[in-house]
């Protein structure tokens, strides 16, 4: 039992709620969010410590052992994540105090932003699938007033479209647990994988598993994409940027989970649907970054060929995938965070998000243009930075697998990437000048400072990443023997 699992969710929701009370200080709502992410941060750092020399950490609450109890489990998988998570939030809220408008920030933004962050960290860190079903949805209800707080009538359109879809995927969500429950009598994912196993995962449970896969494929964007780069799009930057940073993130979580610990038995069906699924994904994201030339709609898409990417490592289901996939969904959370950022700041200064109403921005702003060029080859995976490393692995271990077609497409929607990437720096950063600083329509003060922390962290990750190599080794153990999660949550109740 360790009381620091808790604390990535109570952190948040506390402040949140403190927040509510203080509706109109928004010195203190500002002060409170940024405390309240390094706080998460340095307790995250404690428990990863911990993973690493004891094992994984859980807490029952109210002294309920698993599976009777509600458990919470922080492995190095989920840990890393909360971490990321973390300094994402730190980053995009620092960029909101001057970007997001003084009414937005009386209006509840910086409590929303933190109950986000609690349905974030617990999906991360729940140990059993009906808490995970909650945490979606506390995550969901506050993005659905984040994405319409301005109340713009294209905010209003597409947060109607957001909230549709995700009302059926939960309608789905619930419907895939009554049959789960009913099979397996248990919800506790521990004790999932061990009923699982016991009774076999033919027939009818693939046919749930699959509808597990179709539920969090909504959630991330696999496949079941079409509503998201309307929706990402519309919000102001610093939602956008959280949107595109955690929210398919926690869809891609679940697959992951579930896909490990729970529905692991017949990968000939449930991994191979996840690699075709992830190809298509692939494919589609880069023809729709390639074929529009808008800044938002390439960089949404971006967030769709990311998806597929890291769950092409998670279909060849082999260690090597599955370290890939590790190192390129802690490098997407940061630089689509960055990205989206950078995106927001160009539009921020033009006043337009159209390619060819801007050029020559480097000539008046030369950090912000070779921060962006840094960024797009993060993106891209090129070496050193941040996504070379998880690309090589993801690309080795579908060749493993035998998904030769699988990498190919990879590394082949990688190119679209870059091109489309490319495309945007040679537009709005190259040629000639013809906006000047009086007719800038913003200005970056106070926007650099996170830009320029993610910036550094994308570039760390890729050369230093022999530091973290042990963590991420220890989060991919877990995932590939599933018998030390359910040895660490039910302990001796493992015959129960």
């Amino acid at each position: 039992m360790n009381n620091l699992v808790i604390l990535p969710i109570i952190i948040p929701i506390i402040a949140g709620m403190i927040m509510v009370i203080f509706r109109k200080s928004i010195k203190l709502q500002r002060f409170l969010s940024v405390f309240s992410t390094i706080a998460i941060s340095i307790a995250t750092l404690l428990l990863i410590i911990q993973i690493h020399t004891k094992g994984i950490q859980t807490l029952h609450l109210g002294g309920w052992k698993a599976p009777f109890g509600v458990s919470m489990v922080a492995d190095m998988f989920s840990s890393l994540l909360i971490l990321v998570t973390s300094i994402v939030s730190l980053c995009c809220l620092l960029f909101a105090f001057h970007s997001i408008g003084k009414e937005r920030e009386s209006n509840y933004f910086y409590p929303l932003f933190l109950f986000l962050i609690t349905g974030v960290n617990g999906s991360f860190i729940t140990g059993d699938i009906f808490n995970l079903f909650v945490c979606f949805e506390v995550m969901l209800v506050a993005s659905y007033v984040l994405i319409s707080l301005g109340g713009t009538r294209i905010q209003l359109s597409e947060s109607i479209k957001y909230i549709l879809i995700n009302i059926i995927s939960s309608f789905l969500f619930l419907v895939a647990i009554a049959f789960l429950y009913a099979m397996t009598g248990t919800l506790n994912f521990a004790h999932l994988s061990l009923r699982v196993a016991e009774v076999g995962q033919e027939g009818l449970m693939t046919t749930v598993a699959i509808l597990f896969l179709i539920v969090f494929s909504l959630k991330a964007g696999l496949f079941l994409f079409f509503w998201l780069p309307g929706s990402y799009s519309v919000p102001p930057t610093a939602i956008s940027a959280i949107f595109a940073a955690l929210l398919t993130k926690v869809g891609i979580y679940a697959i992951i989970r579930v896909f490990t610990l729970v529905f692991y038995h017949e990968p000939e069906v449930t991994h191979l649907l996840i690699g075709i699924l992830a190809a298509v994904t692939m494919l589609l994201g880069a023809i729709g970054a390639v074929a529009f030339w808008d800044i938002k709609r390439i960089l949404t898409y971006n967030v769709i060929v990311g998806v597929g990417f890291i769950l092409a490592g998670v279909a060849s289901f082999t260690t090597e995938g599955m370290t890939g996939s590790l190192y390129y969904l802690i490098h997407d959370m940061i630089v689509k965070a960055l990205i989206f950022l950078l995106g927001g700041t160009i539009i921020h200064l033009t006043g337009t998000s159209k390619l060819k109403e801007i050029s020559g921005l480097i000539r008046l702003h030369p950090g912000l243009g070779w921060m962006f060029f840094i960024a797009a080859l993060s993106l891209s995976g090129i070496p050193p930075l941040s996504g070379f490393l998880g690309k090589i692995f993801i690309t080795e271990g579908t060749f493993e697998a035998g998904y030769f077609w699988l990498g190919g497409i990879g590394l082949f929607t990688s190119l679209m990437v870059l091109y489309s990437i490319m495309k945007i720096f040679m537009n709005v950063f190259w040629g000639y000048t013809d906006l000047t600083e009086e007719k800038e329509k913003g200005t970056t003060k106070g926007l650099m400072l996170p830009i320029g922390i993610l910036t550094i962290i994308t570039i760390s990750l890729g050369l230093g990443a022999e530091g973290i190599h042990n963590y991420v080794d220890n989060a991919v153990e877990g995932l590939m023997n599933p018998s030390l999660y359910i040895e660490a949550v039910l302990g001796n109740n493992l015959g129960q």
